[in-house]
């Protein structure tokens, strides 16, 4: 579904027809919940969901764990961008919700390309302490999550970037359903 031209020009959102296709990509600290609000709004919308670890990860044959392990934090933000580059390419007619690592949009590259390409950025906010918890009592591996400490200095470091986003969603205390809902009502595409 999309937008009508009302709800777009009022939200500052192109009319549809004046776009061949949509692209909202949720940023946001890890544990925010990018993925799961992401596999929500495919479903809602009828549009594909992509993460983009998932591309890197397939393009790589290497869990996210693994680049970082054996080459580093910057090879993985190179691969990164590559990666977000492609899907911003392949984009066409086709709408899609794309979820970013936490520190993707974080990188000045990653940011403007998102910009040019005219995506809805929507930014999954959160409290540290929240983000800090849901992390811990996930199975997932994630190679920037250490201690509590450490966790809230990255968090701070990131959210002034995070904050530019167009869009602004605060996830505490809510599941990933309601945010769900909450993007699609702010962005009026439903």
């Amino acid at each position: 579904m999309r937008p009508t031209a009302d709800s777009a020009t009022r939200k500052g959102l192109a009319p549809p027809e004046a776009r061949s296709s949509w692209l909202i990509v949720l940023v946001g600290f890890m544990g925010a919940g990018k993925t799961s609000v992401g596999k929500i709004l495919g479903q809602r919308l009828g549009w594909a969901f992509e993460d983009l670890d998932d591309r890197i990860q397939a393009r790589e044959g290497r869990s996210i764990e693994q680049i970082f392990q054996e080459s580093g934090e910057a090879e993985f933000r190179r691969l990164e961008t590559a990666a977000l580059r492609d899907l911003v390419a392949e984009l066409g007619c086709a709408s899609r919700v794309v979820a970013l690592g936490g520190g993707a949009f974080v990188q000045p590259e990653n940011a403007r390309l998102l910009e040019q390409s005219g995506a809805h950025v929507v930014f999954l906010d959160g409290s540290a302490d929240e983000l800090f918890r849901r992390c811990q009592q996930e199975q997932k591996s994630r190679p920037l999550r250490r201690d509590a400490r450490q966790f809230r200095e990255l968090y701070d470091q990131r959210r002034p970037f995070y904050l530019t986003a167009a869009l602004r969603v605060d996830t505490d205390g809510k599941d990933p359903d309601t945010v769900a809902g909450e993007v699609t009502c702010s962005l009026g595409v439903l």
